[in-house]
């Protein structure tokens, strides 16, 4: 399916390049670089810069071909990722934003120094960093050069290299203000761009004879526009995802609140947001934008399964590219190139920051204090250019994995769960003590690397889980979820309580503290999260 791409295509992408390039740089050109202007905005982000930057940051090529190919393969249950994400963001805004604004906190791992101790917020950063080297960087690399391989003919070592040093300059240059002035024009293209593709994947189909919702379903696999499913139901589609109802219900917030709620990568914006509203906000904005992708990224892949079966055959990984080349017109096919490196870059900007701010907050001045301003934001420029070199160099080993959109999910089932546990019940349990995040974060991380690697194939030659023990990846992170959540609370329990002044300063009263109180406006951020709330409820009923 490669074709080589055309000279306007080229000269769309190209300036594309270089406008993002400029705009990063000039975002921050008048102003004085401090620490915390170079790694939290200078605190000064709008609710729509944070909510933009947020949903900018999560959509990567991965999701975009990843989401695509779901959708061609078993349908919209893959679309549980995006509006349970919702969900978690609201979690974000109303349980987690107060505290991490209020704490006036650098990093995630700060927080749990503030909550629990020192050591917790070392396994943190270590977590973080791993995470946004290997998963939100390296994997995001291979599958964005893969895909314009793919589609236009380009070299991946040549792909890799040039996205790589255009997002490099301006992040390391311009720090999280760059960054989020970037991923807003980013999630405005990226909208843009998935939203003309399935246009017209949507009028492909009215040519093609399928005028109604009842014709689409008799083209397609039973169930493949049903976004809850049973085990037996999921059998029918052909596939062996897990993604159960239950299965959702109990393992997506698993991999929620890491990923929202205290991943560094993400939760960076909400830590540069100017008033403590904003922070709120934001989030939840993030998460109307999250309805959007089951219609505008998996929704296509289904119709590809419609009109290009026959050419994409078994590889679905193909829908996306195969839906830009014989739909999209010259012009608009560079516009849609366009959009996937908004994806693309995007997230590789957000961890690249997120991993100086760690290195340099986490790291350096913990083992030096007395560093100075201006040397810790040369550490942190010289630490983001670390971190891509070492994320290039893993992704070109990105042809080992046999599904990266799974693998990433994988990981994440591995990694969540203590992380999970330790947020969850650091702002909720009064009880929740400095040795039980250790122990937990610790423990917890070694087992979900011990599940992992039994797990993964190119590891270990089986799946001894998912296929042995018939426990997919979702129920996995919530078993591990579950045993950690013991380990924490019967460590807790043998060990003394925190400190009054720690139990004060972050941790809620009682869990209904979170929405107490009269609502004054509907632009009180409980009032906004009702709405949302209200909004998935329908749209759920609507598509089981």
């Amino acid at each position: 399916m490669s074709e080589k791409i055309g000279l306007i295509d080229s000269s769309i992408i190209i300036i594309y390049l270089v406008g993002i390039l400029v705009v990063g740089i000039l975002s921050v050109r008048l102003k004085k670089m401090t620490s915390e202007s170079y790694f939290l905005a200078g605190r000064g982000l709008n609710w729509v810069l944070v909510g933009a930057a947020l949903f900018a940051s999560n959509i990567s090529t991965i999701h975009l071909v990843g989401l695509a190919a779901s959708g061609y393969n078993e349908g919209l249950v893959w679309g549980n990722f995006e509006w349970l994400a919702s969900i978690t963001l609201i979690l974000l805004g109303l349980i987690f934003a107060p505290f991490y604004f209020k704490s006036k906190i650098s990093t995630l791992p700060e927080f749990l120094e503030k909550r629990y101790d020192s050591r917790s917020r070392t396994v943190l950063a270590f977590i973080a960093i791993i995470g946004a080297l290997f998963v939100h960087i390296g994997m995001s690399l291979y599958a964005g050069a893969v895909v314009f391989e793919t589609f236009f003919g380009i070299n991946i070592i040549t792909s890799i290299l040039v996205i790589s040093i255009v997002t490099t300059i301006y992040t390391v240059l311009g720090g999280l203000k760059a960054v989020v002035v970037t991923e807003t024009i980013q999630s405005v293209i990226l909208i843009i761009g998935a939203i003309m593709l399935t246009g017209f994947a949507v009028f492909a189909l009215s040519e093609s004879g399928i005028n109604t919702i009842a014709e689409l379903k008799a083209s397609l696999k039973p169930g493949q526009l049903k976004i809850l499913h049973s085990k037996d139901s999921l059998a029918t589609l052909g596939g062996d995802t897990g993604l159960t109802w239950y299965a959702c219900l109990l393992g997506y917030p698993i991999l929620g609140l890491w990923y929202w709620c205290s991943d560094q990568t993400i939760v960076q914006r909400v830590l540069g947001a100017k008033t403590q509203t904003d922070a709120q906000v934001g989030p939840i904005f993030a998460g109307f934008l999250k309805i959007l992708p089951v219609f505008i990224l998996v929704f296509p892949g289904v119709i590809a399964y419609v009109l290009f079966k026959d050419i994409i055959g078994t590889n679905a990984n193909m829908a996306l590219p195969v839906l830009i080349n014989q739909l999209l017109p010259v012009g608009l096919k560079g516009l849609m190139a366009a959009t996937l490196l908004a994806a693309l870059m995007s997230t590789i900007a957000a961890a690249l920051n997120s991993s100086a701010t760690l290195i340099a907050v986490d790291i350096v001045k913990r083992v030096r204090p007395t560093v100075t301003d201006k040397q810790q934001i040369k550490i942190g420029r010289y630490a983001a250019i670390l971190v891509m070199v070492l994320a290039m160099a893993w992704s070109t080993q990105g042809d080992k994995f046999s599904s990266i959109f799974e693998a990433i999910n994988k990981i994440a089932s591995a990694i969540a769960p203590p992380v999970a546990v330790v947020f969850l019940f650091g702002v909720f349990s009064k009880r929740g003590t400095r040795q039980a995040a250790f122990i937990t974060l610790t423990l917890g991380l070694i087992l979900g690397i011990i599940a992992f690697c039994f797990d993964f194939e190119p590891i270990s030659g089986y799946m001894y889980i998912t296929k042995g023990l018939q426990i997919p990846f979702m129920m996995q992170a919530w078993w591990l979820f579950v045993l950690c959540s013991i380990i924490y609370f019967t460590v807790s329990f043998a060990t003394e309580k925190p400190k009054q002044e720690v139990i004060d300063n972050y941790t809620w009263e009682h869990p209904l503290a979170v929405v107490r109180g009269k609502l004054t406006s509907v632009k009180d951020p409980r009032a906004l999260a009702l709405i949302l709330t209200a909004t998935l409820i329908i749209l759920y009923f609507a598509f089981s």
